[in-house]
């Protein structure tokens, strides 16, 4: 009675404590709980058989079974079974023949420890291996005999409490169904433990020793399906690695970050703040990645001849830009009073011109070919204009605007790190595109830009390589300024040169 009793406080600790660490698992980390996961139902066949005092014979036995996770590890787990045990051994000659059948029904509730979650090198893996403790109830009949020739008695079904224990392994097919072969123990308490099998031989005085309590074993194979929906519940956690929502998060801001710093139109703003994702190539855009219209006239600047001149109040503009319908300064025409500050700076600039002019003032003494004009510098092995020197080259233009008497030197350099005849040649092109873009988005007459070419002469920066070399200046020209002929190889090539 004491082993038993022993046997009984052992199993309840072991239960108790497991589903002890399972609730304090799931409420662990403050507010993050496991995810919802589907629950478990099974239903398995196979072997019955009794360890006890009678060899046993095949028998059969069928069960049903709901599992729930209570977190990656740990699971709880009810069963029902039914089934049928046999028995038969000896003679009858010598009065050693003993025979059973047992009908058995029994019902119990498993703590089940998953090892799957363990290991965490795949996010789901394709077996589960467990074992299991718990206790339940059995009910069963053990009919017997010991003369083949009399019927089996019919002693009636009695009741006991049970402890069981078991291992298994499963075999995942899909998110819904597993396979798997399982094995079962149970071992019965009370006074009719040990008739099981329908014989105590230690009875009566014989001289053979019984087991100390018979054991019901029952080996299975089963299948389970996996119940919930999948939209909004996980596979059972004992199927997924522990680690998996971490490995996701990780996953999704990988993802996150190449969607964030794609630039799918390459136009220097990331798709993430991209509000035109698909703007043509080399447009230029804001900081949103919007197309720059500078002038607020409905024309994109890459469009616009006069990115920088605003259509007064009334004004219209064609499709390029220019003003179609300009207001008229004289009576009744109205003008604002931007439009009387540029006419005041305008006709400053021509009186100065003027000034100048009517005194015999030599262009080499200073006025008008002295004034500052700022210059623009260039990329390695590039005659393209940077979309940052728009609004000085606009600067420059609305000058020539002002004063139409005077003409403007163009001048292309290079740093001193290439050849010297494709140095030549791209300074040339430099020159060029600057004289080109002056004519074609600001209606510069072309006969009023004198283009010269130097390669790598006049080095503002001794260091040849440094980008201050790589200019484009502009001066007031000369009586005597002429353009110069393009380079050697300019007619041919676009230029290597640095």
């Amino acid at each position: 009675m004491t082993k038993r009793n022993t046997l009984l406080l052992a199993a309840a600790l072991l239960i108790g404590g497991v589903m002890g660490n399972l609730q304090a698992q799931t409420q662990q980390n403050n507010g993050s709980p496991t995810p919802k996961d589907m629950f478990e139902v099974g239903a398995k066949a196979g072997h019955l058989f009794v360890s006890g005092d009678v060899s046993y014979k095949p028998g059969f036995g069928a069960g049903l079974h709901v599992r729930k996770s209570l977190d990656y590890v740990f699971s709880i787990r009810a069963d029902g079974f039914f089934g049928k045990a046999f028995g038969e051994e000896g003679a009858v000659e010598n009065s050693s023949y003993r025979e059973y059948e047992t009908t058995y029904m029994a019902g119990t509730v498993f703590g089940v420890i998953s090892a799957n979650s363990l290991r965490w090198n795949q996010s789901v893996r394709k077996f589960n291996t467990y074992a299991m403790v718990g206790l339940g109830g059995s009910y069963y009949e053990a009919a017997s005999r010991q003369d083949p020739k009399r019927p089996l008695s019919n002693p009636g079904f009695s009741f006991s409490p049970h402890f069981a224990g078991g291992v298994g392994l499963d075999f995942r097919i899909n998110n819904r169904i597993n396979v798997g072969i399982e094995h079962q123990s149970m071992v019965l308490f009370g006074s009719k433990a040990d008739f099981v099998d329908g014989f105590n031989l230690n009875r009566g005085g014989s001289n053979q020793r019984s087991l100390f309590r018979d054991i019901i074993h029952f080996t299975a194979v089963k299948v389970n399906v996996n119940i919930g929906s999948p939209t909004t519940h996980s596979e059972p956690l004992y199927w997924i690695n522990p680690l998996q929502s971490v490995m996701d998060d990780l996953a999704q801001v990988k993802n996150q970050s190449m969607i964030t710093l794609e630039d799918s139109d390459y136009d220097g703003v990331i798709d993430a703040i991209d509000q035109e994702p698909n703007t043509p190539p080399d447009v230029p855009v804001d900081t949103k990645g919007r197309t720059l219209d500078s002038d607020r006239d409905g024309v994109p600047d890459y469009k616009d001849r006069e990115p920088y001149f605003p259509p007064r109040p009334g004004e219209r503009v064609d499709a390029e830009g220019v003003v179609v319908n300009p207001v008229s300064s004289g009576p009744g025409g109205g003008v604002s009073e931007a439009r009387v500050r540029e006419i005041i700076a305008e006709e400053m600039q021509n009186y100065q011109l003027r000034d100048e002019s009517s005194a015999g003032v030599a262009a080499s003494s200073g006025g008008v070919a002295e004034w500052f004009l700022p210059m623009i510098h260039f990329g390695t092995s590039s005659q393209n204009i940077k979309y940052s020197d728009y609004g000085t080259l606009a600067s420059i233009a609305r000058m020539l605007k002002g004063n139409p008497n005077i003409r403007l030197v163009v001048t292309g350099y290079t740093d001193a790190t290439g050849e010297v005849p494709s140095n030549n040649v791209l300074s040339y092109y430099r020159a060029k595109s600057v004289v080109d873009h002056l004519v074609n988005n600001h209606g510069i007459g072309r006969g009023r830009l004198v283009l010269e070419w130097k390669g790598q002469n006049d080095l503002l920066v001794p260091s040849g390589s440094s980008y201050m070399n790589r200019r484009v200046e502009f001066r007031v020209a000369r009586p005597g300024d002429v353009e110069m002929d393009p380079p050697s190889g300019a007619n041919q090539t676009s230029g290597n040169g640095y």
